[in-house]
C-alpha cells in the first residue's frame, strides 16, 4: 500500500512569468503530476477506465512561501492525508532543499459517468483503494 510520493523536477523556462518566477498556476501542475506518479507508483493509472469512472476535483488550494525560479530543482511531496468512501484528500509540500516553497491541498471524488446525464458520485472501487493508505506522519518520502 502506498500513502506518500516524492517527485523531483526542474523550473522549466515556460512555467515562468515576466519576473522570472514560476507562475501560481504551474504549482497545481506540479500537484498533479506527483499524484499520477503516485498513482503509476500504485500499479494504477488515474485514467484506467476513462468512459466509466473519473476523478474530478472537489478543491485545490496553495500557499506561497517562497519563489522559485527557472532552473531551481525542487520536490514535490505528496501524502494521502484521508481517505473517504467517495474521495481522496493530498497535501503536498513544495520543498527547494530544506526551503519550503509552496503548500498545498486537493480532494478528489470518484464518480460514474452516464451516457446524457450528469456525473454521480460513488464508492471508490475497492480494486483501486485497496492500494491506497492514509499517510502517517513517521513514514518517509518515497525518492523518485
Amino acid at each position: 500500500m502506498i500513502s506518500k510520493y516524492r517527485l523531483r523536477r526542474r523550473v522549466r523556462f515556460y512555467e515562468t512569468d515576466a519576473a522570472g518566477i514560476v507562475h501560481f498556476s504551474w504549482f497545481y501542475r506540479y500537484m498533479e503530476e506527483a499524484e499520477h506518479a503516485l498513482w503509476r507508483e500504485a500499479g494504477l493509472s488515474i485514467a484506467r477506465d476513462i468512459t466509466e469512472f473519473g476523478f474530478p476535483r472537489l478543491s485545490a488550494s496553495f500557499d506561497f512561501h517562497q519563489p522559485l525560479q527557472f532552473e531551481d530543482e525542487f520536490d514535490i511531496d505528496l501524502v494521502i492525508s484521508k481517505i473517504t468512501k467517495k474521495t481522496i484528500h493530498y497535501n503536498v509540500h513544495i520543498m527547494k532543499g530544506k526551503t519550503l516553497i509552496a503548500t498545498g491541498s486537493m480532494v478528489i471524488a470518484c464518480v460514474k459517468k452516464y451516457p446524457g446525464k450528469p456525473m454521480k458520485a460513488v464508492p471508490i472501487p475497492k480494486d483501486i483503494i485497496k492500494f491506497f493508505q492514509i499517510a502517517t506522519p513517521a513514514s518517509p518520502s518515497k525518492n523518485k
